[in-house]
């Protein structure tokens, strides 16, 4: 007979539980999230005009006396659940911004917009996919005694890929830097792209914001090599921004061209460092920028916004450049089950993260992301809805409304987080339910649409 396990055990334990009809109850509210927050208190609604008491909670009658929430973790690593909900929203964000709706208005399909990838430069090489892998007629060594090409074809999941041909002749002092600077080289992007079109046009470039407004929603992504390259949807609207027609001279080949230049034109440059100098960081040479055309000749809008939306769940672990949680002590780097490349640059974050001169940076801090420091999503503030505002649209939909004239008291306290072994199981049991039924609905609607 199979023994049971611990979580089997404890999963039997809280199915005789009285009160287990509302424990699932309140798993189920929570998408089966991985690691829910608790928290203990009470909410109590009463008439503004009257005082009545129209409504009362108090988490003293629940399981534990205590309310479950979502922990609202985006990375797929840390709460499958709620990484799923995090890459919904995300994608009605971003699609909103391209195509209209969430309060965005459907004109916004005839601005010019682009979907544009910015990458980082080259620290060195590195190990290649599905060709020949730096092929060299001549051969050769560098100066550390290794080979200068290598001629294989690796797959693309291969543990060689993006993986230093020299990890002694690689840059990792370079690589981390830009990491650290990568969201001000960002933001100095931006920026050059306006003077760029106030240029073009023959605009004072500090009166740009009276003809036109530049809107984005970009996100980061670690490429193999364990390097920061960033996709965003840019948006060229009038002054006032979506619901504002953009000036008659703006169309995507000017903004194609604005976004070129200024991406080879802009440049930060780090502290000076008497043990490394000081080092201008730009972007890299590979630069693409397409325009989302209504016609469809061009990227699918729906196909961006659910590619932008794939990389904000994944973590620095799911990509292998680094990991979801940070790091307290040099131990923790040397321990890290990341590969060598990465766990070489962990060590230089820390060493650098020592010097006077790099505190500001907080790399030690950031060292698990490999001194990126920057969000994984950003937005400009016109592009489109918020989370904020998608989340109280959801919490619209299930009912939960505000009371006019309605005053409010609450009073919480976090006690805790996470699961016991049996809550475990049966929340990854929820959550696989509500994404089969989800694929099923999907599954549906598209067999629907093609018959139809």
């Amino acid at each position: 007979m199979r023994q049971l396990s611990e979580a089997d055990r404890d999963a039997i334990r809280l199915a005789q539980d009285p009160k287990f009809g509302r424990r699932l109850e309140q798993i189920t509210a929570t998408g089966g999230c991985s690691h829910p927050i608790h928290l203990s208190g009470f909410t109590t609604t009463l008439d503004g005009t009257t005082g009545e008491i129209l409504h009362h909670y108090d988490t003293r009658h629940e399981p534990g006396e205590r309310l479950l929430v979502r922990c609202r973790n985006r990375r797929a690593t840390v709460c499958p659940a709620c990484s799923r909900l995090h890459a919904g929203d995300t994608y009605h964000l971003v699609r909103a911004g391209i195509l209209g709706g969430k309060n965005v208005p459907t004109a916004v399909r005839t601005h010019p917009r682009l979907f544009v990838t910015l990458t980082a430069p080259s620290f060195g090489p590195v190990h290649r996919a599905e060709e020949l892998c730096r092929p060299r007629r001549d051969g050769g060594t560098c100066e550390h005694g290794r080979p200068l090409g290598c001629g294989a074809v690796h797959a693309p999941d291969a543990a060689i890929v993006g993986q230093p041909l020299c990890p002694d002749c690689y840059d990792y002092v370079a690589h981390v830097l830009w990491h650290a600077h990568a969201s001000k080289l960002w933001d100095r992007f931006v920026i050059d792209v306006r003077r760029r079109l106030a240029s073009a046009v023959g605009l004072v470039q500090s009166h740009f914001a009276r003809h036109a407004r530049l809107s984005f929603a970009r996100v980061a992504e670690y490429q193999k090599r364990a390097a920061v390259h960033v996709h965003a949807v840019v948006r060229l609207d009038g002054p006032n921004g979506p619901a504002d027609e953009p000036p008659a001279w703006s169309t995507p080949d000017q903004l194609i061209g604005a976004v070129h230049a200024s991406a080879r034109r802009v440049m930060v440059r780090t502290p000076y460092s008497p043990a490394v100098g000081e080092l201008t960081l730009r972007w890299g040479a590979q630069v693409d920028a397409r325009p989302l055309r209504t016609d469809g000749d061009g990227p699918d809008d729906d196909a961006v916004a659910a590619y932008v939306a794939k990389y904000v769940t994944k973590g620095a672990s799911e990509t292998g450049a680094g990991l979801d949680h940070a790091l307290s002590a040099w131990a923790d780097i040397e321990s890290a089950p990341v590969s060598e490349h990465v766990r070489t640059l962990m060590r230089t974050c820390w060493r650098l993260g020592g010097l006077p001169e790099y505190a500001p940076l907080r790399l030690r801090d950031w060292t698990h992301t490999l001194g990126y420091r920057g969000h994984i999503l950003t937005k400009s503030r016109a592009y489109s809805t918020t989370y904020a505002a998608l989340h109280a649209e959801r919490v619209h939909h299930v009912g939960h409304t505000d009371i006019p004239d309605a005053v409010t008291e609450r009073h919480w306290r976090y006690v805790g987080s996470g699961h016991t072994p049996g809550a475990a199981l049966i929340a990854a049991g929820v959550a696989e339910d509500i994404a089969l039924n989800r694929t099923v609905a999907a599954e549906s609607l598209r067999a629907g649409g093609d018959a139809a």
